[in-house]
């Protein structure tokens, strides 16, 4: 039996080890808590990724690696680097194949749709953390590839807008959006993501090099919450935009929305993601809107009860 490890119990590491053990691999979930999905495939272990000692037994005989962590938004700078020091030492050590989480920061902002070959050009501090992370992991002796995402949509999955606009809609309130509402707009279904990172952990041509996550929208944030809206048989959305001083107003006293003065770019800008060469390289393609936006309500409904 295939075996994974897969560190961080997110939206996409609950996924992608789902996915992973309805397949048939065995697989360990590691996250500081011992959270995770409960199922019969999964064992969910309680342990801490930077413990390259711990972390290495965990792994021994582990085909994959996959790095799906999340250090809090507004500690990239300090908690990322032993982070992810200690899962790509872990697969020089161990051997297994080393898939990665990424997204989009490294690129910094690009004019047009954005491909794998673009260049790392980042103009923030989160976006060079990301930059200087796979940096080091083509560097390193392990076979690395990163799987790179664009703001996620899907039920239990951490994004701005998942965590503002859904839960607004569905109770008939105001939300207000940090950013612009009406220009295009790359989104990936965390489903997506893990079946992306799984394709490319079993294909030969996959490593040392990105992939992009097939989207499964490019409306809007006005648009996509129309739909939103619909699709739950809500009132209208009342839907406004943070402006850049509200924003940096909000920044004083939350050190998240601080954190999210810096990214702006990606959300007053449009936002197109280019997942060509992975739907015709790894076989993946994008889930329906329709489908991740009812599956987001359910889920929303369910969590109201």
């Amino acid at each position: 039996m295939t075996f994974s490890v897969v560190v961080g119990a997110g939206g996409t590491g609950r996924a992608l080890a789902w996915l992973l053990a309805d397949d048939g691999e065995r697989v360990k979930l590691v996250t500081r808590s011992g959270s995770g999905p409960d199922h019969p495939g999964i064992e969910r272990v309680a342990a801490d990724a930077t413990a390259v000692d711990q972390l290495t037994s965990l792994c021994e005989g582990a085909t994959t690696l996959y790095n799906c962590a999340m250090p809090s938004y507004d500690r990239w700078p300090s908690d990322w680097p032993p982070l992810a020091a200690g899962m790509l030492t872990t697969a020089e050590r161990t051997g297994a194949d080393y898939v990665m989480l990424g997204n989009l920061y490294a690129y910094g902002p690009v004019a047009g749709p954005i491909t794998e070959n673009q260049p790392s050009a980042p103009t923030t501090v989160k976006g060079s953390v990301r930059a200087r992370m796979w940096d080091d992991a083509l560097a390193s002796n392990a076979r690395v590839t990163e799987i790179r995402a664009s703001d996620f949509l899907g039920p239990d999955t951490m994004s701005v807008y998942n965590l503002i606009v859904p839960p607004a809609v569905l109770a008939g309130v105001a939300a207000a959006y940090p950013g612009e509402l009406d220009v295009e707009h790359s989104w990936s279904y965390v489903e997506d993501t893990a079946r992306t990172m799984i394709a490319a952990a079993r294909h030969d041509d996959a490593w040392g090099r990105a992939w992009h996550v097939p989207s499964t929208s490019t409306l809007p944030v006005r648009a996509l919450t129309v739909e939103l809206a619909r699709l739950a048989e809500a009132p209208a959305p009342q839907l406004t935009s943070i402006s850049p001083a509200e924003l940096e107003r909000l920044g004083q006293d939350d050190p998240i929305m601080a954190e999210l003065i810096e990214m702006q770019y990606l959300d007053n800008d449009p936002l197109l993601l280019d997942a060509t060469h992975t739907s015709a390289v790894l076989g993946v393609s994008a889930t329906p809107l329709e489908t991740v936006l009812t599956r987001t309500i359910e889920r929303l409904r369910v969590i109201a009860r």
